[in-house]
């Protein structure tokens, strides 16, 4: 019997980038892996992050936004981060934990009009998407 894998999936806020993630993961790894998501700063959880999972199917209204600091205590087997800021200033991880960096595009910071700014939440949300694809494929293949 094998024992599930920690994930954390690290941002700035909390509230885009690493909610997608988190979503993805959990929904490629039920029973594999126990995903959680957190930032260096806790912003809340981004509406638009919540619709554009929704348009895919997957549903994250129910996360939170979480400091890191409230996971300190978890013996995590990898890290992602998923900007450049937080992996910058990611706080140190036991060695055991396997760290892996992605800067993603903040889709938060989108202008234009509205149907713009969903554009670019969705076309992060595919790159996002593919990410957790491979991480899944590299990582949690099976042999």
């Amino acid at each position: 019997m094998s024992t599930t894998s920690n994930i954390l999936v690290l941002c700035t806020g909390n509230s885009c980038r690493s909610q997608l993630l988190h979503g993805y993961l959990q929904q490629q790894l039920a029973g594999r892996a126990t995903v959680y998501s957190a930032g260096v700063e806790v912003h809340g959880l981004n509406p638009r992050a919540v619709q554009v999972m929704a348009e895919d199917g997957v549903n994250i209204s129910h996360h939170t936004s979480n400091h890191v600091d409230e996971y300190s205590a978890v013996p995590f087997d990898f890290v992602l981060t998923v900007c450049d800021h937080a992996n910058e200033v990611c706080p140190a991880f036991p060695s055991s934990a396997q760290k892996l960096h992605h800067n993603f595009p903040d889709p938060a910071k989108a202008t234009g009009t509205e149907e713009e700014v969903m554009q670019e939440f969705r076309s992060v949300r595919d790159q996002v998407k593919d990410y957790a694809r491979d991480f899944v494929r590299a990582q949690f293949a099976t042999t």
